[in-house]
């Protein structure tokens, strides 16, 4: 499978099937310090894979460092609301960082960040 190259990413953003397939070819690098926040806010693996597989990108980090970035949300099975921000770099999935978004900073979608939040 071609994916886009950093270049490419910058200019028109990252493509949730881009993610989808790089995921489901099992290309994720799953950092110690995402293992340590996952940990402290009690979210699964699991949930983060359900996220990308099943989610929609609601904003794009063409600047982001060291590679493009996104944020993905999805609604899990419990109905609680999953944001995953990842980046795509050398053909490889990265996880930054994984929250349960709050309703002080998003609007009740969890789509649309609160205005001065």
């Amino acid at each position: 499978m071609i994916y886009a190259k950093k270049a490419e990413i910058k200019i028109y953003g990252i493509n949730i099937s881009d993610l989808q397939s790089l995921l489901s070819d099992g290309k994720i690098v799953w950092t110690e310090h995402l293992a340590l926040r996952l940990r402290e806010r009690g979210i699964k693996r699991v949930d983060v894979l359900t996220c990308i597989l099943n989610g929609e990108i609601i904003e794009q980090y063409p600047d982001a460092y060291p590679h493009p970035a996104c944020l993905v949300l999805a609604v899990l099975k419990d109905n609680k609301p999953l944001h995953t921000v990842a980046g795509i770099c050398e053909e490889k999935i990265f996880i930054i960082t994984v929250y349960y978004p709050t309703l002080d900073k998003w609007e009740s979608d969890y789509k649309t960040r609160k205005v001065g939040k």
